[in-house]
């Protein structure tokens, strides 16, 4: 029988073994899903509301033993995983909150006797969440989509099943009805099943290009809508009149975070010539300061891919600047790292880094920046550092991504529209316009009679 494993990524020791649901069990889950769906639709606000903020309530309650559960499986810092229990509470509290307004029938003046648009839930939506942010992504997703009068099917990431289940007993212990929000514990080959289920009227997931594209198409045969949030390879643009002490400091965290595995992260650092030097000084210092205080990376497979990419990339002509090989001790760690003269034909140039490595690219003025910024499948997010207001609003127009952020790392805000173009996905998470994605936006239009 397969199962799912819990394995500490700091000592490389299994904690916990689940079988995966049969197809009977998993079909079944389906089935209740759809009918839990029949009944939260007609939920009026007040009662959502009063469900959602208790969840929130749960969290902030609990938290200590969820970032623990979140640490031990996936590797990252407790404070991290602390914080980011803390802000799906809020994202419960503000949806809790907010949703009835967002969503109230929006009047258009038309030559009928009144018209006006409807945003009513679509069903049962499947959700396909990874593992380094495993309860904000997860909360992300879930958090609208209950509030609009959607169900949802979790399937969190293989390799962190204790916290996909302790998230579904929040719900539960919230007082969701039976069925609202169910945890899945299968494998990648058996979401097909969930996806083509004539009761999932939608999917979202956040992973890779490779996954992302199985799913679409997935969801696309069976005239499904999807939400993709996919990889990133996030400029951090440094011009010559930026801060450079600030710049840098905020750039070892934009890079450095949850070991370097956040698709958001800072991974391709463009700088000016003029002040590069300088830069890239400040920047190894203060990764040399954190060396021993990195958490590990959450798996085998992670940890030798970047190694990889590492190595192959220094075989054709790259540069260490510092780190750059693995730490020998038990788990999966590697060390901060810097790496220039990156070209087209090295790997790292064009793969997205989902580990602890910066990539520096010295440019020469505000064009070449540019383009190297632009250079790339993936468009999620960028940030620029500058002083003047001028060249700010330069590269707001001409970079080609989700976000850009002047004089700040990259970041998911609850009140702000989150996702990626190109390569890195499509549709939005977050704010106003992610608690629509899934709907049905009915109009409506009525005629006096004659």
């Amino acid at each position: 029988m397969k199962k799912l494993l819990s394995i500490n990524p700091a000592t490389e020791e299994i904690f916990g073994e689940f079988p995966i649901l049969t197809e009977n069990e998993l079909e079944n889950k389906i089935n209740l899903s759809h009918e839990a769906f029949k009944k939260w639709k007609k939920v009026p606000f007040s009662e959502k509301k009063v469900l959602m903020k208790k969840v929130g309530k749960i969290l902030l309650l609990h938290k200590q033993k969820f970032a623990k559960m979140i640490t031990m499986e996936m590797g990252k810092n407790i404070e991290e995983s602390t914080a980011e229990v803390e802000k799906c509470a809020t994202l419960c509290e503000f949806l809790a909150g907010s949703a009835e307004a967002i969503l109230k029938k929006e009047i258009i003046k038309t030559e009928a006797e009144e018209s006006y648009i409807r945003f009513e839930p679509l069903g049962v939506i499947f959700s396909i969440m990874p593992w380094n942010y495993p309860f904000w992504q997860v909360f992300r997703a879930a958090v609208p989509a209950l509030m609009v009068g959607n169900t949802m099917l979790l399937k969190l990431a293989s390799n962190v099943p204790q916290t996909s289940q302790l998230i579904e007993k929040i719900f539960i212990e919230a007082g969701f009805p039976k069925g609202v929000f169910q945890n899945l514990l299968i494998d990648s080959s058996m979401s097909e099943i969930v996806i083509k289920s004539n009761y999932v009227r939608g999917v979202t997931l956040t992973g890779s290009e490779k996954a992302g594209s199985a799913v679409a198409s997935l969801a696309g045969a069976s005239i499904k809508k999807s939400i993709l949030e996919l990889g990133g390879s996030d400029p951090f643009i440094v011009l010559d009149d930026a801060d450079i002490k600030k710049a840098s400091l905020v750039a070892t965290s934009a890079r450095l975070s949850v070991s370097g595995q956040v698709c958001i992260s800072a991974k391709r650092f463009i700088i000016q010539k003029k002040i590069a030097n300088e830069f890239i000084r400040e920047l190894t210092k203060n990764f040399k300061e954190i060396e021993n205080k990195i958490g590990p990376l959450s798996g085998k497979k992670i940890l030798e891919t970047i190694e990889d990419q590492v190595n192959s990339s220094v075989k054709m002509g790259a540069k260490i600047i510092t780190g750059g090989k693995r730490i020998a001790k038990k788990g999966y760690f590697y060390p901060p790292t810097i790496i220039a003269d990156v070209t087209k034909k090295m790997p790292l140039y064009f793969e997205e880094a989902f580990g602890p490595v910066a990539t520096i690219f010295i440019v020469e003025d505000d064009a070449e920046t540019i383009k190297i910024a632009n250079d790339t499948k993936f468009g999620l997010g960028a940030s620029v550092w500058t002083n003047n207001k001028k060249r700010a609003q330069l590269f707001i127009e001409e970079l080609e991504s989700g976000s850009v952020f002047i004089n700040n790392k990259v970041t998911s805000n609850i009140r702000l529209p989150f996702g990626g173009s190109k390569n890195s996905g499509y549709g939005r998470e977050l704010s106003s316009y992610g608690l629509k994605e899934f709907v049905n936006i009915k109009t409506v239009v009525i005629e006096k009679q004659m």
